[in-house]
């Protein structure tokens, strides 16, 4: 009779960085909390490779093959970090305006959707300057 085991840890820890990938491109990527700092594909991953280190262990026969395995888990991991980081820079801009230059004039919707417009905040009574705060994000 063959007296082999699945190795559970391992193939559970391949399953869980195959899930933090898919999790994070079909269902986390809609909502902000999740896109912007992926932190629950990145705790998948942590389990997962936790998981591909236990499976690795304790493979006796077929170590090689656990090693193949384990070095796939941690590929998706590196390459999905790699993405998310290098993905998500921001686009560079030909004439980027230089720190104390003057903004050109703009007209943005304040918060009860009227138009404000950075001259007319500038013309006020008493107004200094005024200070820019553009936030990056998707929403």
């Amino acid at each position: 009779m063959n007296d082999r085991r699945v190795n559970w840890p391992l193939w559970t820890g391949l399953a869980l960085c195959v899930i933090a990938v898919a999790s994070y491109a079909f269902f986390f990527y809609r909502f902000p909390i999740t896109r912007d700092v992926p932190w629950v594909s990145f705790l998948l991953f942590a389990a997962g490779l936790g998981m591909l280190v236990a499976g690795v262990r304790r493979a006796t026969g077929r170590r090689i093959v656990a090693l193949l395995v384990a070095a796939l888990g941690f590929g998706l991991a590196v390459m999905f970090t790699a993405g998310i980081t290098v993905g998500s820079r921001v686009p560079a801009i030909a004439n980027p305006p230089a720190i104390g230059a003057k903004a050109p004039d703009f007209t943005l919707p304040d918060a009860n959707r009227k138009p404000v417009a950075l001259a007319q905040l500038l013309a006020e009574p008493g107004a200094k300057g005024v200070l820019l705060i553009f936030y990056r994000g998707y929403w």
